[in-house]
């Protein structure tokens, strides 16, 4: 009964901050604000040329809302790129702090770029050594051969584990020291920062809710390999 307690209170941490998120996104993405001459797209591309980044593309995409180091392109789905409400403004500024942190060189951004890069490679090898693992135990029958699985799922989950904690970091830097100050400057109206900031915190919550999902996993798998 308690494992069952422990069980449903760790789903509502990991999953009640992803409900939250989508609900402050939404309610401030369903109006446009009067104040905003620009979509988020058109103030994303401000934001950068006023920065003398005009060589950062502003992109649209279905991929989520992003900066691509590798492209240098901030890329936002079709509701921010076109819209006008204070989620739009204020996602486009987010995702052009990302462009600052690159331009500027800043040591957390480029370790996070790093660790994204060599995060795809660990998880290429830690799948083929799952994948390979009991098809080797079939002809081997060498127990040693379990030891597979424990490096495949660290290589999967150990990677993404260091990658959540240092994006929150990351994205803090980009939302309050970056984002906001920009968007305090003339972009929003005494009366709209609260509210910015809370699109800002939500987003910065994703990565925690992330973190602890990938965490479960990952003590999920732990439970399977003792076995």
């Amino acid at each position: 009964m308690i494992f069952v307690v422990l069980i449903c209170l760790l789903l509502l941490v990991i999953y009640l901050p992803q409900f939250w998120v989508q609900t402050v996104l939404a309610r401030h993405n369903r109006k446009a604000e009067d104040n905003f001459p620009g979509t988020g797209g058109e103030l994303a591309r401000h934001i950068l040329n006023r920065y003398k980044l005009e060589e950062v593309k502003v992109e649209i995409t279905d991929q989520g809302d992003h900066y691509d180091p590798e492209a240098r392109a901030v890329r936002l789905t079709r509701d921010k790129f076109e819209g006008k409400t204070l989620t739009a403004i204020t996602v486009s500024a987010h995702e052009c702090g990302h462009a600052l942190q690159h331009a500027a060189g800043e040591p957390l951004f480029q370790m996070r770029s790093r660790l994204a890069y060599s995060a795809v490679w660990a998880q290429r090898v830690g799948s083929f050594m799952l994948f390979a693992a009991p098809v080797l135990m079939i002809f081997t029958r060498a127990p040693a051969v379990g030891l597979l699985n424990v490096v495949g799922a660290f290589l999967i989950m150990g990677f993404a584990i260091a990658m959540h904690l240092l994006t929150l970091p990351v994205e803090i830097d980009a939302s309050f020291k970056k984002a906001l100050p920009i968007l305090e400057r003339g972009y929003l109206t005494p009366k709209q920062i609260p509210a910015a900031r809370s699109i800002l915190r939500a987003a910065a919550w994703t990565y925690v809710a992330s973190s602890l999902a990938t965490l479960l996993n990952f003590w999920r798998w732990l439970a399977v390999l003792r076995r």
